[in-house]
């Protein structure tokens, strides 16, 4: 098993792609703990993984509240005794629609639950991080970043943000054994395509999007757990401020 003996949070984790993040990681051997702001969706998830033979904890946490994370952090410690991998995945977006259109309200949201959480898990997990000897940030940003297009101007700024954050963050902390890498996911079939799409979620509207795909569908929670693994395993530990793109080529 790939991750066994570790412990990982994963924001964001009571559905979509933290849901297949969580399943994935508890699958290959780690103690998860499932952070999210749903409690419905967080035990569903921590059910599923006990009930596949895993090790699941659920915890309640708003990652743009400093207190939330930081609860997040002794409560895992509490539960599992330690902590080797945090994957940043909680998310959110405005509606895709003109940039003249957003709302300040709109903007302070997405850059406080997309950027603010990446502070705010720094600042809280580093220094422990630091005092264990070393450990792993698996940021999930977005191919957004990479080739941002129309309608999506601020949602884009904030996942350029967290690739660019985390580069830096690689760069600083290598000394101290901390790796930090991003997963860019194209669109995928979440919670939130409508909200990327900004129209409804149909077969006539998807084929619109899925033109810009080569490889012609969207990504999937299995698609982005299985890079994630990847990231935050021994396999990678030559690995630190790499931004892969899971996109089925939308990016070239």
């Amino acid at each position: 098993m790939r991750l066994q003996n570790k412990v990982a949070i994963v924001t964001g984790a009571g559905s979509g792609f933290g849901e297949g993040i969580a399943k994935r990681f508890a699958e290959e051997g780690a103690k998860v703990i499932v952070a999210d702001i749903s409690r419905e969706g967080g035990d569903r998830v921590v059910s599923d993984i006990v009930a596949a033979g895993g090790s699941a904890h659920f915890v309640a946490a708003n990652v743009a509240l400093g207190e939330d994370v930081a609860a997040l952090l002794q409560t895992t410690l509490a539960t599992y005794g330690k902590l080797d991998i945090v994957v940043n995945n909680a998310g959110t977006t405005h509606r895709n629609k003109p940039l003249l259109e957003i709302t300040e309200a709109e903007f302070d949201k997405v850059f406080a639950v997309n950027v603010k959480s990446i502070f705010l898990t720094a600042q809280h997990i580093v220094p422990y991080f630091r005092t264990q000897g070393g450990g792993v940030f698996v940021n999930i940003a977005s191919t957004a970043a990479i080739r941002p297009r129309p309608g999506l101007v601020w949602y884009n700024a904030t996942k350029g943000a967290v690739i660019t954050a985390s580069k830096a963050m690689a760069a600083e902390l290598g000394p101290d054994n901390i790796r930090v890498n991003c997963v860019n996911p194209v669109i995928g079939a979440t919670g939130l395509v409508s909200e990327f799409m900004g129209m409804p979620d149909t077969p006539e509207n998807r084929v619109k999007f899925l033109a810009g795909i080569p490889l012609g569908r969207f990504s999937t929670p299995s698609d982005i757990a299985n890079a994630a693994l990847y990231l935050a395993s021994d396999e990678a530990a030559f690995v630190t401020g790499a931004s892969l793109e899971v996109d089925g080529g939308r990016c070239v």
